[in-house]
C-alpha cells in the first residue's frame, strides 16, 4: 500500500513540476509547484523524513510560494508573452540547452545516489534536526550555498520586474 503511495505522490509531483514549467499563467505556475510542493512532503513522510515533510509544509508551502503569489498578483501579471516566439530566439536556444543539461546533469546525479540514502542522516540524534544541521553545514555545504545564491537572484529578480513597470 505504501509503494502505491509513493508512486502516485511522485507521479503527481513529477506532473506538477511540468505544469508549473510549462504553463503560460503565472498564477497556475505558483499553485502548481504549491502541489508539487504537497507531492514532496508525502514523499519525504513515506520515506521517514518527518522533520523534512512539515519544513516543506509550513515553509516552501505555507510562505514561501505565498510570497510568489503575493508578488505576481502586486505586479499584475497576466500571461508570459511571446515565451519561443519572436524577439529573442538565441536567449530561448541557450535557456533550451542549460534546461537539458541541467535535467540531464540531475538524471546522472540521481542514478548515482545510494539506495540507503533516505534512511538514515548522518548523526547521534535521531529524529531531531541536529542531524540535517549538521548535514547541511558538512557535506552538503555547497547544495546550501548554491539555494541561498538562487534565493537572491530571485530577489533580485523580483525587484527589476518592479522597477521596470515604474
Amino acid at each position: 500500500m505504501l509503494s502505491w503511495i509513493f508512486l502516485t505522490a511522485s507521479v503527481f509531483a513529477v506532473l506538477f513540476a511540468l505544469v508549473a514549467v510549462a504553463h503560460r499563467s503565472p498564477i497556475i505556475n505558483v499553485l502548481s509547484l504549491v502541489m508539487m510542493f504537497f507531492c514532496m512532503a508525502v514523499v519525504f513522510a513515506l520515506i521517514g523524513m518527518d522533520f523534512l515533510a512539515a519544513v516543506q509544509i509550513i515553509v516552501y508551502s505555507g510562505a514561501v510560494l505565498v510570497l510568489f503569489l503575493f508578488v505576481i498578483m502586486l505586479l499584475n501579471l497576466k500571461k508570459a508573452e511571446g515565451l519561443g516566439k519572436g524577439g529573442r530566439p538565441l536567449q530561448f536556444a541557450l535557456g533550451a540547452i542549460a534546461a537539458i543539461a541541467a535535467g540531464t546533469g540531475l538524471v546522472v546525479a540521481a542514478s548515482r545516489l545510494d539506495s540507503t540514502f533516505g534512511a538514515s542522516l548522518p548523526g547521534s540524534e535521531a529524529g531531531t534536526a541536529f542531524p540535517i544541521g549538521e548535514a547541511l553545514v558538512g557535506s552538503h555545504l555547497f547544495a546550501f550555498e548554491f539555494i541561498s545564491f538562487l534565493l537572491v537572484a530571485a530577489i533580485i529578480g523580483a525587484i527589476y520586474l518592479s522597477r521596470r513597470e515604474a
